[in-house]
């Protein structure tokens, strides 16, 4: 009976826990962000940027850019090639005589003008239709849908070309853990996270920061929403330059300057925030600019655990990565919040050392004899 309550309450509470998650970063990297009462002019930006603005529509739009784009001049210049066949008579129903020249042999009708139009801007050629010398219309405008052709052509593969090779598809093979952990690390509380690299192919200068997203409201009173504090993760072999032929875990150590130091362990669940972490690097093959990015929300983030071991040797001598581990945590003993970390290290250390009291004076004193024979 109890399950099929919570049943129940977990199908009429679901939307509203689906709402209550919602956040800037999803674990793949898309932002979740729309933009409202945009300006007319700042629309006609996008038309201004139009090669931006191709390379940014989803494939599906891209390929209607495309086949519209092609379908439409050959169109539009077919009607142009009908027009000068029907200004000049050569179309059957004038009946022109004989010894009639046309501007454009055996265009009968518009399907034939089009066919025209596809082969001129193609550059098929099949020789049944050719342009005459007859009139310098017909002339003028093949040397026109000739250049026009060509800058289509050039614009719709290159951005079909750029669109493949955008270092963007690079991304899907840098994956983050799914959960960030806190626990001890050389002697600090830190909060850790790992990251590794799919492929054998490098990132060249790889860098790795955070910003945490939060509501914050300042002393006068103003509520900024999705305010962001830097957060700065190290790793053991330098946060420059990372040398990525294996998953490296990063860590952000939680001292008084981190806005992680007045959480606990109980009081974490109660905050709201999201931790947005970025990898910055070079593609190694196109020597573009890539970068990887995901979020944790506090119900991501583990107080307590470690990452389980993920890296071995094997009997031939190589290394091997079982991604089996990659997300998996184990519970370790941890302070329960950053503050009593600091307050037993301090508690440690005064122990260790002895102090002297300058107004300390040392009294000898007799003791009495009360020893009767």
């Amino acid at each position: 009976m109890n399950s099929f309550l919570r049943m129940i309450l977990n199908i009429f509470l679901w939307p509203k826990k689906r709402r209550s998650k919602s956040r800037l970063v999803s674990k793949d990297g898309r932002c979740n962000i729309e933009f409202g009462n945009v300006e007319e002019q700042s629309r006609l930006a996008f038309l201004a940027d139009i090669w931006t603005t191709i390379l940014d529509l989803r494939w599906r739009y891209k390929m209607t850019v495309f086949i519209s784009a092609f379908l439409g001049s050959w169109f539009l210049f077919g009607l142009l090639w009908y027009a000068v066949a029907y200004l000049h008579k050569d179309l059957p129903e004038f009946n022109p005589p004989i010894n009639h020249t046309p501007c454009v042999e055996n265009i009968n009708g518009m399907t034939s003008s089009f066919l025209f139009s596809l082969e001129t801007q193609v550059t098929i050629g099949y020789g049944f239709r050719c342009v005459t010398e007859q009139c310098g219309m017909a002339i003028f405008l093949l040397i026109i849908q000739s250049i026009l052709g060509v800058i289509i052509n050039s614009f719709m593969c290159g951005a079909i070309l750029a669109k493949i090779s955008r270092p963007k598809k690079r991304g899907k093979t840098i994956t983050f853990s799914k959960y960030a952990v806190i626990s001890k690390r050389a002697g600090k509380l830190c909060l850790l996270i790992r990251v590794a690299n799919l492929r054998k192919s490098l990132l060249i200068g790889g860098h790795i920061y955070g910003k945490l997203m939060k509501t914050t409201v300042t002393p006068e009173g103003e509520t900024i929403i999705l305010d962001q504090v830097n957060i700065e993760f190290i790793v053991d072999a330098g946060n420059e330059n990372l040398f990525f032929v294996s998953p490296l875990t990063i860590y952000h150590v939680i001292d008084k300057t981190s806005p992680f130091f007045e959480m606990s362990s109980d009081t974490l669940m109660q905050h709201e925030f999201e931790l947005v972490v970025f990898l910055d690097g070079t593609v190694e093959a196109t020597s573009a600019t890539c970068q990887v990015r995901t979020s944790y929300t506090p119900d991501e983030v583990f107080w307590g655990y470690r990452f389980a071991p993920i890296v071995s040797k094997t009997k031939e001598g190589k290394y091997r990565i079982d991604f089996s581990n990659f997300s998996k945590t184990v519970e370790v003993n941890t302070p329960h919040c950053a503050f009593c970390l600091y307050n037993e290290k301090e508690a440690r250390t005064k122990a260790n050392k002895g102090y002297d009291n300058p107004s300390f004076v040392l009294t000898e004193q007799n003791e009495p004899n009360d020893t009767k024979m």
